[in-house]
C-alpha cells in the first residue's frame, strides 16, 4: 500500500518503521519539514515529504498529531486526496497539553471531533497501544496472548482495510464499533493502555463509562505537563503512543 503519515513523534515514527518494514510504500511528514525527517527516511527507506504530499497517498494517510495542532492543519489538506484514501486517527485528547476542546469536554468522541476537523470520516485505532509495544510486541496469528487494539469507524470497507493493516503488525483486531462508540478507546477507559487480548478488548469496551475521568478534563486535569500523561496522539503516552 502507499501510506501516508502525517506526524513523526513515538506513534508516527513507529507505523513508519513497521509499515516500512511489511513492505509498504511509506510517506512521512511533520510540522518542521521533510529536511528534519532524514535521519528516519535513511533508516526505514520511507520517503520524507510535505504534510500535503503526505495526504495525497493513494490507500490510507494516518493522522498523528496532538489534538491541539489538528486546526492548524491546512483546510485544503485533503483537496487533492482520492476519496478512497482511508484516515486514520491515532489521537488522543490530554488537556494538559492541548488545553481545553469545548466539544471534546461536552462529550463529542475525539476521533468524531478529529473527523469535522478534517473535513473527512476517520478510523480511530493506534490510540490505545503504548509506542514500544506497537514497535516490539507484534506476533503472528494465532499466537497465544496476542495483544488486541480496538478500531472505531462508520465506513465498513475503510474499517476493514485498517484491521488488515493491524493484523499485519502483529496484534488482532476488534471491531469497535462506529466512530460515535470511539469514545470507549479514549484515554481514562478500561482498554486504555492495557494490552488485552481480543476477549479482553471486547469486555473492555463493554465496561466503559461515558463519563470522562477527572484526569482527563480541562477543568481539573491541573496545569500543563512538559508532556502528555500515559496515551496520546503520540498514543497512550508521549513515550508510549
Amino acid at each position: 500500500m502507499e501510506i501516508g503519515i502525517i506526524g513523526a513523534g513515538h506513534i508516527g515514527g513507529t507505523l513508519t518503521r513497521r509499515f516500512s518494514a511489511l513492505g509498504h510504500q511509506v510517506m512521512v511528514a511533520n510540522s518542521r519539514g521533510p529536511q528534519t525527517l532524514a535521519d528516519l527516511a535513511s533508516e526505514t527507506g520511507a520517503k520524507a515529504v510535505t504534510v500535503k504530499e503526505a495526504a495525497r497517498a493513494q490507500d490510507v494517510v494516518v493522522v498523528t498529531i496532538p489534538e491541539k495542532n489538528i486546526p492548524k492543519l491546512p483546510r485544503d489538506l485533503f483537496a487533492d486526496t482520492p476519496a478512497t484514501t482511508v484516515i486514520v486517527d491515532t489521537g488522543n485528547y490530554y488537556p494538559q497539553r492541548d488545553g481545553l476542546i469545548e466539544e471534546i469536554e461536552s462529550g463529542t468522541p475525539e476521533s468524531r471531533w478529529v473527523a469535522d476537523q478534517l473535513g473527512r470520516p476517520v478510523i480511530k485505532a493506534f490510540n490505545n497501544i503504548y509506542a514500544q509495544h506497537l514497535l516490539e510486541r507484534g506476533k503472528p496469528k494465532g499466537s497465544p496472548d496476542r495483544i488486541a487494539l480496538p478500531v472505531a469507524g462508520d465506513d465498513k470497507r475503510a474499517k476493514e482495510v485498517v484491521m488488515r493493516l493491524v493484523d499485519e503488525l502483529g496484534f488482532d483486531p476488534v471491531d469497535a464499533g462506529g466512530l460515535d462508540e470511539s469514545w470507549r478507546q479514549q484515554p481514562g477507559t478500561p482498554v486504555y493502555a492495557t494490552d488485552f487480548d481480543a476477549e479482553g478488548v471486547r469486555r473492555a469496551l463493554a465496561q466503559a463509562s461515558r463519563e470522562r475521568p477527572p484526569q482527563f478534563r480541562a477543568a481539573t486535569a491541573g496545569p500543563p505537563r512538559t508532556s502528555p500523561p500515559r496515551g496520546g496522539s503520540d498514543s497512550p503516552s508521549a513515550s508510549a503512543r
